[in-house]
C-alpha cells in the first residue's frame, strides 16, 4: 500500500561531518561529544551527498558536527568538493575549541579560505561556555576579522553576558544562575532556539509542565507530517538523512526521492501516517513497551521509545541511527 511518505524537495540543510566534540553541551540536539566515534566523513560519502543535494534541488548547505575542526584535512576535503560538485556552502559552524594562539589559528583559517571557507558560524552562548573559554573564541572572531572572512556568531545576544565573567576560565550555567538570577536558564529559551530533543529536554523538563503519555497522544492526534518539511534537513557522515529536526531518526540517502514503505520503513511510516499514538502501540504491541513517566512533549515521549528500543532491546535497524546518539552522554 502507498505510504504517500516522500522527500521530493530539499530546501535548506547542512551536512554533518562528525559527531564527535570537545565539548558536551547540555543543549545539544545530536547528542554529540568526546564520547561519540571519532569518525569523520569520507570523500565518497561527501560526493554523493552533494549529489543527492543537488538532485533535490537545493543550491546551498552549511557544515557542521560536531565540531567539523577536529580534522581540518577532512573539513578542506569537504569544502574543496562543494566547489567541484557546485554546492555553494553557506557557512561552517565552530565552537572555536581548537583555536591556541594568533599564528596557529591564521594558518588554518587561510588553509581553510583557500579550499572555499567564505563564512564561519561562531557559536557564542552559555552553553559553549561550560566547555570552551572566551578568549577563544575572541580570538577566532578577530583572526576571521584580519583574514576577511566573514563571521555568524550565534548568538552575539549572550556576548555581553559571557563577557561578564573571566575569559580565561570556563563558566557553568550554575555560575550564570548565580549572576543573573534562577531564572536565568529558562528564560535563555526565549533568546535562544532550543529544540527539545537530544540532550536539551533533558536539561529544560524540570523547569517545564509534563503531562502523561495519554494526554499527550490525545493532544497529537494524527501523522507527524514534520517529517517531510525539508527547512532544516541534515545529511551525515554515514549517509543518513535526518528529517528535520527528529534526531536520531535516520533515512539512508539512497531512498531520498522515493516514496518510502512500510516494508523497509516500519517506523518511520507508522509516524507519519499514525504519529505518537501509532508508535506508541507498535512499540508496545511488538515490543512491551511500557512507561510511568511524563513527558513535555510527543518529541519527547517518541524519544522515550526510541531510546528503549535500542538501548533495552537492542533494536538493529536503518531507521534508529547512528546508534551513538542513544548512548550516553
Amino acid at each position: 500500500m502507498p505510504s504517500g511518505f516522500h522527500i521530493e524537495n530539499l530546501l535548506s540543510g547542512g551536512l554533518i561531518t562528525n559527531y564527535d566534540c570537545t565539548s558536551l553541551c547540555r543543549h545539544c540536539l545530536y547528542n554529540c561529544g568526546p564520547h561519540r566515534e571519532q569518525d569523520y566523513i569520507e570523500e565518497e560519502t561527501i560526493r554523493e551527498s552533494y549529489k543527492k543535494i543537488r538532485t533535490l534541488r537545493c543550491p546551498s548547505i552549511h557544515i557542521g558536527g560536531g565540531e567539523p575542526f577536529l580534522n581540518i584535512s577532512g573539513l578542506k576535503t569537504v569544502l574543496e568538493i562543494a566547489r567541484q560538485e557546485n554546492i555553494r556552502i553557506e557557512y561552517v559552524e565552530t565552537n572555536s575549541s581548537w583555536y591556541t594562539a594568533p599564528n596557529s589559528a591564521r594558518k588554518i583559517l587561510e588553509s581553510l579560505k583557500q579550499s572555499g571557507l567564505t563564512t564561519l558560524l561562531i557559536s557564542i552562548s552559555p552553553f559553549h561556555n561550560e566547555h570552551i573559554a572566551f578568549w577563544k573564541v575572541k580570538g577566532v572572531i578577530k583572526t576571521c576579522e584580519e583574514l576577511g572572512i566573514s563571521i555568524f556568531p550565534w548568538m552575539l545576544d549572550f556576548y555581553k553576558d559571557i563577557e561578564s565573567f573571566d575569559e580565561i576560565a570556563t563558566h557553568g550555567l550554575s555560575e550564570y544562575e548565580k549572576k543573573f538570577g534562577q531564572e536565568y536558564l529558562s528564560s535563555i529559551r526565549s533568546r535562544y532556539w532550543v529544540h527539545l530533543g537530544g540532550r536539551a529536554v533533558k536539561l529544560f523538563e524540570k523547569s517545564l509542565q509534563k503531562k502523561d503519555p495519554e494526554a499527550i497522544m490525545a493532544e497529537a492526534s494524527g501523522g507527524c507530517v514534520e517529517l517531510v518539511n525539508t527547512d532544516h534537513f541534515h545529511l551525515d557522515l554515514y549517509g543518513n538523512y535526518i528529517p528535520g529536526f527528529c534526531s536520531g531518526l535516520a533515512i539512508q540517502s539512497n531512498d531520498l526521492g522515493n516514496e518510502l514503505v512500510p516494508e523497509r520503513y516500519p517506523i518511520l511510516c507508522t509516524l507519519f501516517a499514525e504519529g505518537i499514538q501509532g508508535f506508541f502501540d507498535f512499540a508496545q504491541s511488538r515490543y512491551g513497551f511500557t512507561t510511568q513517566k511524563s513527558f513535555v512533549s510527543k518529541c519527547h515521549l517518541c524519544l522515550e521509545i526510541r531510546s528503549f528500543l535500542v538501548n533495552e532491546k537492542n533494536l538493529k535497524t536503518h531507521e534508529l541511527q547512528p546508534k551513538g546518539f542513544y548512548a550516553t552522554g
